[in-house]
């Protein structure tokens, strides 16, 4: 379905809990007061709803949270969306801390992909921003990425991080050692490594996001023969670029000095069956009601009505004109 823009809305992602293992700085470093269970949709409500989008054009699929893997039940919700006529792919984004735990049971759903978020491999950086020591369950996944049947994505969120504090101290690894560390992951293992500019929502706006204008040319100081990566990784907005020797690419998905809202191809569902057109803006409409009532078509229209309202771009260069004031853990990552 086009929205009144004219771009082709065929990417939906769902937020299936706002329920984390870790404490992020920049997402809820002091954790949240969770959503009632009731509020939260059903794993048959999110099945009707992807039954719904399907029939309006959609067909690929996130899931996300907060951390999915919160929801223990994350890999049946995956099998009932890929036997849904219509949807092409269903991809995960996750911590990764679990991923040894439920990995079996996500492949043998039929998960398409995997993104795992993850800022730094450095323990101590690690633990600052997240506020566990998690890293080295992170890296056995990373490492087994190599015999996996699905492509692996690392998700970076691009912060000068010796803003954080811990008993006195900042972290003295700079933006652009942490980097260079992260783009290193793509050299050793068959993984993208994506850079994310920080969108100000929730906690985040506390935190001031790297220019990938400045990041671009410092990889390509770095890596002079980097070039362009113009093969297809996937459904999102992220520029890649290959290095040579590299097993795997480096991304960029520049949300503010790179702005993509043309092309904009997504809308999301909250874990509480609110649907948003655009993560930068308050509106959203509710569809739980009308699922809860067993009123599906209703449900459809409210639907297709989410993607039609779709606004032409966000704000984010502009944060007086930012009107979402709710946690991203809340929204969907």
């Amino acid at each position: 379905m086009k929205d009144r823009m004219g771009r082709e809305i065929d990417y939906m992602r769902f937020s299936i809990t706002d329920r984390c293992n870790l404490r992020c700085k920049y997402c809820m470093p002091d954790g949240i007061d969770c959503m009632p269970r009731w509020d939260v949709l059903s794993l048959e409500e999110f099945e009707a709803i992807a039954i719904a989008a399907a029939s309006l054009g959609i067909k690929k699929i996130k899931v996300t949270g907060g951390e999915p893997l919160a929801r223990k039940s994350c890999p049946q919700l995956v099998k009932m969306l890929k036997n849904i006529p219509g949807i092409e792919k269903v991809t995960l984004t996750t911590n990764g801390v679990q991923l040894d735990r439920y990995l079996d049971q996500l492949l043998d759903a039929g998960l398409d992909a995997i993104n795992v978020s993850l800022d730094t491999v450095d323990p101590v950086l690690y633990e600052k921003i997240t506020g566990r020591d998690k890293l080295a369950d992170v890296m056995r996944f990373i490492e087994k990425a190599e015999s996996l049947p699905i492509p692996v994505k690392i998700n970076a969120v691009s912060i000068d991080f010796r803003q954080l504090q811990e008993n006195g101290k900042a972290t003295e690894l700079s933006p652009q050692e942490n980097w260079q560390q992260m783009a290193e992951l793509a050299k050793h293992y068959p993984v993208d490594v994506r850079f994310i500019e920080m969108m100000p929502i929730g906690y985040g706006k506390q935190f001031k996001t790297i220019d990938h204008n400045w990041l671009l040319e410092n990889m390509k100081k770095v890596y002079p023969d980097l070039e362009e990566d113009t093969r297809v990784h996937g459904f999102g907005p992220a520029v890649y670029y290959k290095v040579p020797g590299f097993k795997g690419s480096i991304g960029l998905i520049s949300a503010i000095h790179g702005k993509f809202c043309n092309s904009c191809n997504r809308i999301r569902l909250t874990a509480t069956g609110d649907l948003k057109p655009c993560l930068c803006y308050q509106e959203r409409i509710s569809i739980k009601d009308a699922l809860r009532s067993g009123n599906t078509k209703e449900a459809q229209k409210l639907l297709a009505q989410a993607i039609f309202q779709k606004p032409a771009a966000h704000c984010f260069e502009t944060l007086s004109s930012i009107t979402e004031d709710a946690e991203m853990s809340r929204i969907g990552g």
